[in-house]
C-alpha cells in the first residue's frame, strides 16, 4: 500500500505586513531560560575539495580573498532523539545568529502550547567562502540566481555533517528529514538572498525559507554565465523579469524583513540596488501571488541590525515552522 502524501495546514495566522519598533526588547524565548542544552559542534571543510565551490571560479576578483576552508556549526538540542530523521535549519554566514537559535529552539522544542512550539531541528550554520560583493565567493555563492548553492549545502554540506567522527560518535543514528518541508534555510543580506534562491531554484529540497534585509538587488556578477537568463540578478524577483508573479507558485514558505535604515534606503530605482523598494516589492509579489508570506518592516533601524533579531526571530521561527508535522 503507497504512503498517504505529506500534507500541512499551516492556516494563515501570521501570514502578511508587520511592522516593528522603534523600541526593541528581546523575546524571552531567545535568552538562556535554563532548559536543557543540546551539544555544539565545529570543523571545517576546504574550498580545495569541494567539487561545486572549489574557490577557483573564473568571474573571482583577484583581489577579494578566498578561504582555503569554511568552518561549520553544528547544533543538536537536547529534544533531539537519536535515530529519528530531523528537521533542519541551514542558516548563512556562519555562525551568524546561531546563539539565538540556539535558544529558540531548547526553549521551544519542549513548550507545552501548541501554537509557540518547533520542532527539534538540527540548525547548521555555515561560514561564506569569504569576502563580498561582486567578485567576492560570497557573492558567488549567495548572490548567483542559481541552483549551485542548494546543490553545495544538499551534496556537500549536510553528508560532511552526518559522516563527522565527532558527530557520528555523540548520535551514531543520526538522520535527516528528507522531506524538504522539513528543511529550512535562512540568511541576512546576501545570505537573505541566497535563502530565497536556494528555495526558488529547487523547492524540491529546501522550502522555509528566511531573509532578512535581503540583497533583492542587482549584485550577481556581471560576468556570470547566469547573467544572460537573469541580467539584473536578485532583482528579477520582484522587477525587470518579475519572476514571483511572472512563474508558477512554488511549494515554498517565506519569511522577509527590511529595515527603514537599509542599505542605500534613498537610491532611485534605476540604481537597481535600493534594499527598502526591492523587499517592499517582494513582499507585494509574493502577496499578489498567493505564498504563505510574512513580511516584517522595522522602524529605527539598519541592515542586519541584531536588535531586530532579538525583537523578532522567535516569532520568525514559530510562524516559518507552523503545519510542520513528522510523517
Amino acid at each position: 500500500m503507497s504512503q498517504e502524501p505529506y500534507l500541512e495546514k499551516p492556516g494563515e495566522e501570521g501570514n502578511g505586513n508587520y511592522v516593528v519598533g522603534p523600541e526593541y526588547k528581546v523575546q524571552p524565548e531567545l535568552t538562556d531560560q535554563g532548559n536543557p542544552k543540546g551539544k555544539s559542534f565545529e570543523f571545517t571543510m576546504a574550498l580545495s575539495e569541494s567539487k561545486i565551490f572549489p574557490g577557483k571560479d573564473a568571474t573571482l576578483n583577484p583581489r577579494k580573498p578566498v578561504r582555503k576552508e569554511r568552518k561549520i556549526f553544528v547544533y543538536v538540542p537536547a529534544a533531539y532523539q537519536d535515530g529519528t530523521e530531523a528537521p533542519i535549519l541551514v542558516t548563512f554566514d556562519g555562525p551568524s545568529r546561531l546563539d539565538l537559535v540556539r535558544h529558540a529552539v531548547d526553549n521551544l522544542s519542549i513548550s507545552n502550547d501548541p501554537e509557540r512550539k518547533l520542532p527539534a531541528f538540527i540548525t547548521i550554520a555555515v561560514q561564506n567562502g569569504g569576502n563580498d560583493g561582486k567578485g567576492s565567493q560570497r557573492g558567488l555563492e549567495y548572490d548567483t540566481m542559481s541552483d549551485r548553492h542548494a546543490r553545495f549545502i544538499n551534496d556537500e554540506v549536510l553528508p560532511a555533517v552526518l559522516n563527522h567522527p565527532e558527530i557520528r560518535a555523540a548520535y551514531p543514528q543520526l538522520a535527516f528529514t528528507e522531506n524538504p518541508w522539513g528543511k529550512a534555510v535562512m540568511g541576512c543580506s546576501s545570505g537573505g538572498a541566497a535563502a530565497l534562491t536556494i528555495g526558488w531554484f529547487r523547492p524540491d529540497l529546501f522550502r522555509r525559507l528566511i531573509t532578512y534585509s535581503g540583497t533583492f538587488v542587482d549584485q550577481q556578477d556581471d560576468d556570470a554565465a547566469e547573467e544572460a537568463d537573469y541580467p539584473l540578478g536578485a532583482w528579477e524577483y520582484h522587477s525587470g523579469l518579475k519572476l514571483i508573479e511572472s512563474s508558477d507558485k512554488k511549494p515554498l514558505r517565506i519569511f522577509t524583513h527590511v529595515a527603514e535604515n537599509d542599505l542605500r534606503a534613498n537610491d532611485p530605482e534605476n540604481t537597481y540596488h535600493n534594499w527598502v523598494m526591492a523587499n517592499r516589492r517582494t513582499a507585494e509579489a509574493l502577496k499578489s501571488k498567493g505564498y504563505d508570506y510574512r513580511f516584517v518592516f522595522s522602524r529605527d533601524s539598519k541592515h542586519c541590525d541584531r536588535r531586530v533579531f532579538e525583537a523578532t526571530l522567535a516569532d520568525t521561527l514559530v510562524w516559518m515552522w507552523r503545519g510542520y508535522h513528522a510523517e
